[in-house]
């Protein structure tokens, strides 16, 4: 099994070379991978996902109060307009509609700052910024976040006490060129906040694993899939042998932002179930 920093440091290098020509920055997601303790929670959500009412599920509704910070360097301190804070949102509510949550935007502040903007002060920045509860979500648009990341963000924990450390660091930095509009191409739909939210509500990867037998993501509707996806492909299927081909239209994915369309129900189901156990009242 692949550790998601390897394949992250793997797939980030700016500076590999293809038969003598530099390679193309390829983007992605620094999430560090989930702590045996949500995974063993994952699988059990997995049983016991097997025995809800479907429709149930589908006519919970949940509003999230989301704090957005706009993090730049001095040079980039006009990279976010509000207009684009806005389509944000709007994305994010639409990719989320469909699962019943939609995102209540409290405030948004600006910082210039720039150790900051750069994501390698996170401690500092998210102590002087973060606002709200456990169940409130602080997204963090960084104009110079770097190492080839598109974004990160931290799994739910039992451990986020008011004021712990755990606590502080809740929360998702997202590469500001990733807003729509934005100048990061082919992820400049701002999918890659949605699915770093997806991080926060304690989706993993449809890739988790990166292997085709095992549990995957513990999901039962996201088919085992081995590798990520780069690009739109008109489809993939890294695992022939079984049921199901990639999952290459989740935003639980890696592709560009113009091929995300979906959450599955099941991942629905398993946003419920975390958030039930871990944010819920918190």
């Amino acid at each position: 099994m692949f550790s998601l920093p390897t394949v992250v440091a793997a797939l980030a290098l700016q500076a590999a070379t293809v038969f003598g020509k530099p390679a193309p920055q390829v983007f992605r997601c620094g999430t560090e991978a989930p702590s045996p303790a949500l995974v063993d929670a994952a699988s059990r959500f997995q049983a016991e996902a097997a025995t809800f009412d479907p429709d149930t599920v589908r006519a919970r509704a949940l509003v999230v109060d989301t704090y957005f910070h706009i993090v730049s360097s001095q040079a980039s301190s006009n990279v976010i307009s509000s207009s684009q804070v806005a389509a944000q949102l709007e994305r994010m509510n639409t990719a989320y509609g469909a699962s019943g949550v939609s995102f209540n935007l409290i405030s948004t502040d600006r910082t210039i700052n720039n150790a900051w903007s750069t994501g390698n002060s996170n401690g500092p920045m998210k102590r002087a910024l973060r606002k709200g509860s456990y169940n409130d979500l602080n997204v963090y648009f960084l104009s110079d976040l770097g190492g080839g990341l598109l974004g990160q963000c931290t799994f739910p924990t039992n451990s986020a006490t008011p004021g712990s450390a755990a606590f502080i660091d809740d929360g998702c930095l997202v590469a500001s060129g990733t807003v729509p509009g934005g100048n990061i191409s082919n992820y400049d739909g701002g999918s890659t906040a949605v699915h770093e939210a997806g991080h926060w509500f304690g989706l993993f990867h449809v890739f988790q694993g990166q292997a085709c037998t095992g549990s995957g993501d513990f999901v039962s509707d996201t088919p085992l899939q081995r590798t990520p996806t780069s690009g739109c492909p008109a489809s993939k299927d890294s695992c022939p042998n079984s049921a199901g081909a990639d999952s290459i239209n989740n935003y639980m994915d890696y592709s560009y932002d113009r091929c995300f369309t979906q959450f599955t129900p099941g991942q629905t189901t398993r946003l419920f179930q975390i958030w039930d156990a871990y944010r819920a009242g918190k």
